[in-house]
């Protein structure tokens, strides 16, 4: 038996299977038509909300075409609000933020029932397809010779995530790009970069990264001056991307990658972490680097940070207070956290983001981004 699910149809008199692919981990839809470019958009809306999936046989191009049209049709439909006096906005952020985060998830739900085939070396059998073999090699690894069926949403992740890579995000601090592997963590708010460029180093010997991602902050590090770094991951594509990364980078010799769940052993004299900075629940994987599930992350680098600093070191966490603005976590709670620990606030240092949501006046949670600001919190042990 195969260790993949796999998809199950009837097209053409015959009983038909591949294997499904879904980063979420999602079972496969158990409801399957045959669909193709004669199928109106309406039609593709209502069952694909009533949960039977569109496997494609048309034009490649005409199947991107009906996604947008079901995301219109998604956006259309309307979207609960909580009652306030001023209009326009919502009685409570956190009840902002859940319905937003509903809102999402039917989006997703209904734009991932839109299937296409691959197959066994990645290469999509519709006409006008892109070759798309390179970006789910980057994903899934090499092709294993059997024939699959992915949503074609997530199709196009993959195909965004490989012109990322290629393309790379510009670092200033760095004077360099950083290329992120999909899945991972990509560095364009910049203003959390230029916190840890711009602290004071309380030394030049050691340092970990906690969950280094694509590994831009122990390239920061390393471009500083400190000499050797050891950057942790638990996850497989992110330590893959960290070292591509700082090879690339030139700073390889000085940067030891290692898979741990947060800590590596031993202490040392600066410890830098940067945790989601929204404590939900993600949906796919891929949030992970944006949700932080009741703070667990957070909390565990908090827990573990005093019994892996060298004395007179100081941990660098830098967070977001976005939580905060939505009625998530409040200031007191993340600072009873840290007096819990054994730490004290030996500084904070802070800046405005510069994201385009901070401006966008239609999105729901526009009054609690437009109020975040970022912070490196300087943290040591109590005395």
């Amino acid at each position: 038996m195969s260790e993949h699910p796999r998809i199950e149809w009837d097209e053409a008199s015959e009983h038909c299977s591949a294997r499904w692919r879904a980063e979420s981990g999602s079972l496969p839809p158990k409801r399957v038509t045959v669909a193709d470019d004669i199928m109106k958009a309406d039609v593709a809306y209502r069952l694909a909300c009533e949960g039977t999936a569109l496997l494609w046989r048309g034009d490649f191009q005409n199947a991107r075409q009906l996604l947008t049209a079901l995301a219109r049709r998604v956006e259309r439909k309307p979207r609960k609000t909580v009652p306030s006096k001023v209009e326009g906005t919502y009685a409570q952020p956190a009840e902002a933020f859940h319905l937003h985060r509903q809102a999402q998830s039917q989006r997703a739900r209904v734009l991932a029932m839109l299937l296409v085939p691959l197959d066994g070396d990645y290469g999509v059998p519709l006409r006008r397809a892109p070759d798309v073999r390179q970006a789910c090699t980057e994903a899934w690894g090499e092709a294993d010779g059997l024939p699959s069926v992915v949503s074609l949403r997530e199709l196009q992740g993959l195909i965004g995530a490989h012109e990322w890579r290629k393309k790379g995000v510009e670092i200033p601090v760095l004077g360099a790009r950083i290329h992120p592997y999909y899945g991972v963590f990509s560095p364009l708010r910049g203003e959390y970069v230029q916190l840890v460029n711009a602290a004071p180093l309380p030394s030049t010997e050691l340092a970990f990264d906690i969950g280094t991602g694509s590994g831009v902050l122990a390239a920061v590090l390393a471009k500083r001056g400190i000499k050797r770094i050891v950057a942790t991951d638990q996850d497989s594509r992110a330590l893959a991307c960290a070292r591509e990364n700082l090879l690339r980078l030139g700073v390889s010799e000085q940067v030891e990658v290692v898979q741990a769940d947060l800590f590596p052993q031993g202490r040392a004299p600066l410890i830098v972490c940067n945790p989601p900075w929204v404590p939900a629940r993600p949906s796919s994987p891929i949030e992970y680097a944006i949700f932080d599930p009741d703070s667990r992350m957070l909390r565990g680098f908090l827990n573990g940070l005093a019994s892996h600093l060298s004395p007179g070191g100081e941990g660098w966490l830098i967070l977001s207070d976005l939580a905060e603005h939505l009625g998530l976590r409040s200031r007191d709670e993340f600072l009873s956290w840290v007096d819990a620990a054994g730490l004290r606030v030996a500084g904070r240092m802070e800046t405005k983001p510069h994201h385009s949501k901070v401006e966008d006046v239609s999105d729901p949670l526009h009054a609690a981004r437009a109020a975040e600001a970022t912070s490196l919190w300087r943290l040591a042990g109590k005395d």
